[in-house]
């Protein structure tokens, strides 16, 4: 016998909440199964802390090398 599997659910598109894996059935019967969205977990104050340190950082040194660049040009002129 051919086996043919079907959408459960009236949403036939591959989209983000439709993501579907094949499973077998204690029975041998092959089914889609619908697997939930992976969810983010909650980033500690630490963490947070951190990366907009870094983000501070970064964004200081571009402006520190822009700075050193303009004073550069006007010693040349």
């Amino acid at each position: 016998m051919i086996q043919y599997w079907l959408y459960y659910h009236r949403l036939s598109y591959n989209t983000a909440s439709n993501k579907t894996r094949l499973s077998q059935t204690p029975g041998k019967r092959i089914v889609y199964f619908y697997t939930k969205k992976v969810g983010n977990a909650p980033k500690s104050a630490f963490v947070l802390m951190k990366l907009h340190k870094t983000k501070a950082h970064s964004e200081h040194k571009i402006i520190v090398k822009g700075l050193k660049a303009q004073a550069q040009s006007q010693k040349i002129k």
